[in-house]
C-alpha cells in the first residue's frame, strides 16, 4: 500500500484473461458481485461503459440498512488494457472528484491488475479504503477466475 495525497495502489495477479478481467470492471451486475466490500450490498442504477459515459451506483449497509450513493464518468477505455473513470459521492462531507485507473497487462499465469485510487475525500481514512479493496478484489477474483464451460 502506498498511501500519500489520499491515494491507494493496489497490485494483483489473477488466473484469468485479460478480456474477463476487463469486463469485469465494466459490467453492472459483476460490479454489483464484487465491488461492494464485505457488509455490502451494491445496486448499479445507471452505467455507460463509454469514453464520457457515466455511472451512478449506491452501496448499503447490510446491517444498518444505511446507503451512500456516488458515481462519476468514464475517461478513458483501453479494451482489456486501461480503464480510468472518475468517482463523487453524492454525500456534501465527502466532496471532491476521486481518479480510479485500472491497468491490465497479459501475463504467462493470467492478468496483472494495478489500480490506483487518487484524491479520496479526507474523511474516508486511505487505510479504510484499502481494507475495502481487498475485500473486493478477493471477491473479484472468485468471480473472473472460474473456467465455466458453456452448456
Amino acid at each position: 500500500m502506498s498511501a500519500k495525497n489520499n491515494t491507494v495502489r493496489l497490485h494483483r495477479v489473477f488466473a484469468a484473461p485479460p478480456e474477463r478481467v476487463y469486463k469485469g470492471f465494466l459490467d453492472a451486475a459483476a460490479l454489483s458481485k464484487w465491488l461492494p466490500p464485505h457488509g455490502f450490498t451494491c445496486t448499479v442504477h445507471h452505467l455507460e461503459a463509454t469514453v464520457g459515459g457515466t455511472y451512478r451506483m449506491s452501496f448499503t449497509n447490510f446491517s444498518t440498512g444505511n446507503s451512500h450513493s456516488f458515481g462519476g464518468r468514464y475517461l478513458e477505455l483501453v479494451p482489456n488494457e486501461k480503464i480510468r473513470y472518475t468517482d463523487a459521492f453524492e454525500d456534501p462531507n465527502m466532496p471532491g472528484e476521486i481518479v480510479t485507473t485500472v491497468e491490465l497487462r497479459k501475463v504467462s499465469c493470467g492478468t496483472e491488475v494495478r489500480v490506483t485510487q487518487e484524491n479520496l475525500p479526507d474523511a474516508i481514512p486511505v487505510e479504510s479504503c484499502y481494507l475495502g479493496w481487498q475485500d473486493s478484489l478477493y471477491l473479484f477474483g472468485l468471480l473472473v477466475t472460474p473456467e465455466i464451460p458453456e452448456g
